[in-house]
């Protein structure tokens, strides 16, 4: 199998196809060649592209290296080709196996834009958009009459790249053209759409997984600690669902991928409203980066689960089968300056020390002198953990972010665990604009004290290696000699 991605969700990939004694190519380009993925894949090979984000989109070369080394199956992880339908297609021609839905799910289900229209015919609850061709004319007058503040998306996007809130028709043609030209650089597809923003929302996802003849839930997750559009911490279970609604949304993504016959592991995510009411917003046809949090709770490992049904094979469980324990909750440590309006950093890891325990899990494929640089997505590696309650959860997250040792690029660990401390974080109370909300009591210190720990401890395991270094290197005669001082 070959697996079309980098990153911590490559490596992620390869531990399941080592799990399932399955033989592993990894692509790359020059700029990943050292990374952990191509050291341990059993072959890697080197894409080319103009730029690193190009390489990997480049659907046709992937296709060609595949046929090359006799490959029989595709895993695409999250991003890149993972939702592109005629990437799907393009290996179904060829004879070789996609790890996802079918080609004709993923242009559904995969497309913000079809998807809203399939599931409002079924009879599923959808927000108010305005779905015509950007040079349609009758385009900005939807959007006028249907009343701001209005999102626009990416048709094909994800991650929350393409998006941007508008609050009046002055602003809505610059953030069209943004929207498009992201889209086009993240995913080959400048579609977009405009929908209602609603205020005060949170953002709830299901995990689904189908064999194309039964859909089972893996519960919710709740996705609204986000920063511009783009998820910071998610948790499971939600703290803002009680059990009757937890079921009823549960139930309705399950339906709404049953209707869609659904083959793989995908994502519905939804808008759920301060009065309780819930729309869809779209369905990720993929795995997803926050998937650690449901395995976790589950207990099921939802790669080796991909891949099992990619195969043919049917469901190894049933609904009445599944059931959650504990609390889970992830954060996704990036390369930003968290107290600086976010702003990307780059830099070479100079030291690593990742945090270890029980119920503790670092994914990531970080590596002692890496260059950390704007041509790929910021985020560095994910830091979960899973406790018996959501309090012991948050607790035990504080601690690992506090045991977490990066240098050499300035991250996100200290932004993280000021959100975990805050008041209303804890009491379970926020939504999508909790960040900009509390943006002042998030940012009001910045730990200095941490950093100064951190330089010593890299200084001390330096130090630790040049004397084994030098001690390797001195000739045995003196060594014998010990230490002495004229």
């Amino acid at each position: 199998m070959l697996i079309a991605n980098r990153g911590e969700i490559a490596l992620r990939v390869l531990r399941a196809l080592q799990q399932l004694d399955i033989a592993s190519v990894a692509i790359y380009h020059h700029s990943d060649q050292h990374s952990p993925v191509v050291q341990q894949a059993d072959e890697a090979i080197e894409i080319l592209g103009d730029t690193p984000s190009a390489a990997h989109l480049d659907g046709q070369q992937i296709i060609e290296f595949c046929q090359q080394l006799n490959v029989d199956a595709v895993h695409p992880c999250y991003g890149f080709l993972s939702e592109n339908a005629a990437f799907a297609r393009a290996l179904e021609q060829a004879g070789i196996t996609f790890i996802g839905p079918e080609a004709s799910i993923i242009e559904l289900m995969g497309d913000k834009i079809t998807s809203r229209t399939f599931v409002a015919d079924h009879g599923f609850p959808v927000p108010p958009s305005v779905n015509l061709e950007p040079d349609h004319p009758d385009f900005i007058s939807s959007i006028v009459a249907m009343g701001f503040p209005v999102v626009v998306k990416a048709s094909a996007g994800g991650g929350g790249k393409g998006m941007s809130i508008v609050h009046s028709q002055d602003e809505l043609e610059d953030a069209l053209r943004i929207a498009s030209s992201e889209a086009e650089k993240y995913f080959g597809d400048k579609r977009v759409y405009v929908e209602k923003y609603f205020t005060s929302a949170r953002h709830i996802e299901v995990q689904v997984l189908g064999d194309g003849q039964q859909v089972v839930h893996l519960g919710e997750r709740e996705c609204s600690i986000q920063r511009r559009f783009q998820k910071v911490i998610e948790e499971a279970p939600s703290p803002a669902l009680n059990d009757i609604t937890r079921r009823e949304i549960c139930e309705t993504a399950r339906g709404i991928a049953q209707s869609a016959g659904y083959n793989s592991a995908g994502t519905v995510e939804f808008l759920y409203t301060p009065e309780g009411e819930y729309y869809f917003l779209e369905m990720n046809t993929r795995i997803q980066v926050e998937h650690p949090v449901t395995e976790m709770t589950f207990g099921v490992d939802l790669v080796c689960e991909q891949i099992h049904i990619a195969t043919g094979r049917p469901l190894s469980f049933k609904q009445e089968e599944l059931s959650s324990s504990g609390h889970a909750i992830e954060c996704r440590i990036c390369a930003e300056d968290a107290f600086n309006d976010f702003m990307p950093e780059t830099g070479k890891v100079l030291f690593l020390k990742e945090p270890y325990g029980q119920g503790l899990r670092f994914d990531s494929s970080l590596y002692q002198n890496q260059a950390i640089t704007s041509a790929f997505d910021p985020m560095l590696a994910k830091l979960i953990v899973h406790a018996d309650t959501r309090q012991e959860a948050i607790e035990e997250m504080r601690q690992a972010l506090g045991d977490l040792v990066i240098l050499g690029v300035k991250h996100n660990a200290d932004y993280l665990d000021a959100i975990l401390r805050h008041e209303q974080f804890a009491a379970g109370h926020f939504d999508t604009g909790f960040i900009q909300h509390y943006a002042s009591d998030l940012t009001a210190t910045q730990p200095e004290n941490k950093k100064e720990l951190h330089a010593i401890l890299a200084t001390a395991q330096l130090g630790e290696r040049n004397n084994r270094l030098l001690a390797e290197a001195t000739p045995e005669l003196h060594a014998a000699i010990g230490h002495w001082r004229n």
